[in-house]
């Protein structure tokens, strides 16, 4: 759909109707352009989100057992100084598919996609996890 500009003449005004699309990001409503448009504050970088800040925790910290530093979550969160239930959910997102990740990154993710939400139950198979969170 292309945007339209009108002319109102009893009113004595120009309606101009630009297609948009509203998602839930954070809890607050972002604008998503219609493709060709381009947005030009960039004040809010996409890589301060929750969800990106949190898979690149639990990436970190996957390493960093795989690695043996750590041998257990409770030694991990014992040194981060976290709670363990917390720690745990934060790891279950390197469990994520790439995919799924790839679409986060990008700040393409279903409308509403929380964290509290991606973190209560992860299915093992990629294709489930689609289903599941909407991808």
């Amino acid at each position: 759909m292309k945007e339209t500009i009108s002319y109102i003449p009893h009113e004595n005004r120009i309606l101009i109707h630009i297609p948009v699309k509203f998602k839930k990001r954070n809890g607050k409503k972002e604008i998503i352009l219609p493709e060709g448009y381009q947005a030009h504050d960039t004040s809010d970088p996409k890589s301060s989100d929750s969800l990106i800040i949190a898979l690149a925790r639990a990436h970190r910290w996957k390493d960093l057992m795989e690695s043996g530093r750590f041998t257990s979550i409770v030694e991990l969160a014992s040194a981060l100084n976290m709670d363990l239930s917390l720690v745990g959910r934060i790891l279950r997102l390197s469990l994520l598919s790439p995919t799924i990740i790839e679409a986060i990154i990008r700040g393409d993710e279903p409308s509403g996609l929380s964290l509290r939400t991606l973190t209560a139950q992860i299915p093992i198979n990629w294709e489930e996890q689609k289903e599941k969170f909407g991808f």
